[in-house]
């Protein structure tokens, strides 16, 4: 019996020792410890700009991108406002339209939102900014879309012109800021004023590495606005976040940018809507291939056959063979990489048949990459023709960023 007692309190003591053991590595390795927290977008923050909402009557600049996250999901964010009983009267949507479905250039056209039954107000169409008579009867105007941090990607020329129309009517700009998924680098030629479209307005590199916030703190601080205008704008920063945070979008930004792979690629790859190289529009793969029929078909062992589809009605070569590289396994990009651009260049039968009117330079900022590209220019030989402009851009930009 003494025996048996003193194995039992060995086998206890062991038992014990072993615990406390296990416990503490499970303290210091659990992920919770080393896992940076997600950031928290402004939309997410209701506690922050409810009561800046309440008893006014509001505008809201959004698409399918503005929602508030939720555990099992999302919910849009006019959906959750009105539940809240804030008073909001008309929405403004961007390219693409309220609900994210239009072609890219395709004119989104007024009307009213099926499920709110809220007028809906179309800033890519007749209108590129709200009119004197649709802001009227507003008390404030928040701005809440994703963006992807590229000078071509028109939602922050949306954002210059309702700062326009909303400093023109005295009526202040609540912007919900969300991170930028290009937001980790700086990089491609910088617009030359001559060169200012709605597919770029200002002097800026082709990857400008800023939130929407900071870019319309930036609008501001460097009077980009018509007549110098200055907007009054507040902006609901995101939690947890920094430029080198790493961020995925759960909802495309819109119709041809399906994943986060299209979206790393697309400061590279959307140069080619400037040319006449299809870049995966109509098909599943949009900004993640590139091809032509007038590529040379012996360089490439990739092929695809580009159709209409949601977001595309009219591809490039539609229904034709497209000769071409497949990039879905490329590496992740912290730079613009000009050798895809450049190989579809050389390797293109008929070089006349490549570039797309002013479409190339429109999308360049300047017709120097163009120059540079047909007269055989390397890529390094080409990027070191932009570090004066971007040293001095990463200048001006340290005035208005928010986070680190």
């Amino acid at each position: 019996m003494l025996q048996l007692f003193k194995n039992t309190l060995l086998a206890c003591l062991f038992l014990l020792i072993s615990c406390g053991s296990n416990g503490r590595n499970n303290t210091t390795s659990h992920p919770q410890a080393t896992v940076q927290k997600k950031p928290t977008t402004a939309a997410n923050q209701t506690e922050i700009y409810l009561n800046k909402l309440k008893g006014k009557h509001v505008g809201i600049v959004a698409n399918q991108t503005s929602v508030i996250f939720k555990d099992n999901g999302y919910t849009h964010l006019i959906d959750s406002l009105l539940t809240l009983n804030i008073d909001i009267t008309k929405v403004f949507a961007p390219e693409h339209g309220f609900r994210g479905a239009a072609d890219a250039g395709e004119d989104v056209e007024d009307g009213i939102d099926k499920k709110t039954k809220l007028p809906i107000f179309s800033l890519h169409g007749k209108h590129k900014k709200p009119t004197k008579e649709q802001l009227e009867d507003l008390d404030l105007v928040v701005f809440d879309i994703q963006d992807v941090g590229v000078r071509f990607y028109t939602y922050i020329s949306t954002l210059h012109y309702v700062m326009e129309a909303c400093a023109e009517q005295n009526k202040k700009l609540l912007i919900f800021d969300r991170p930028n998924p290009n937001g980790h680098y700086v990089d491609g030629p910088t617009l030359e004023k001559e060169h200012s479209t709605f597919l770029g307005k200002h002097p800026i590199p082709l990857v400008h590495g800023m939130t929407i916030g900071e870019y319309a703190q930036m609008i501001n601080g460097e009077g980009w606005l018509k007549n110098g205008l200055q907007c009054d704008i507040e902006i609901i920063t995101v939690a947890n976040y920094n430029h080198a945070t790493p961020y995925s979008l759960v909802i495309r930004p819109s119709p041809n940018l399906p994943n986060d792979k299209a979206i790393n690629l697309y400061p590279s790859l959307g140069l080619f809507e400037g040319t006449y190289i299809n870049a995966g529009r109509g098909t599943e793969f949009q900004f993640q291939r590139y091809g032509a029929p007038f590529l040379d078909s012996t360089k490439y062992d990739f092929k695809y056959w580009p159709r209409p589809n949601f977001g595309s009605k009219y591809p490039k070569h539609s229904g034709g063979v497209c000769y071409g590289k497949d990039l879905t396994n490329s590496a992740y990009l912290s730079e613009v990489d000009l050798s895809w651009v450049i190989d579809a260049y050389n390797n293109t039968t008929d070089k006349s048949l490549f570039f797309k009117d002013r479409g190339f330079t429109i999308h360049a900022g300047n017709e120097q990459l163009r120059k540079q590209i047909e007269t055989g220019m390397t890529s390094d030989e080409i990027r070191e023709t932009w570090k004066e402009d971007i040293n001095r851009f990463l200048q001006i930009r340290k005035k208005y960023l928010l986070y680190d």
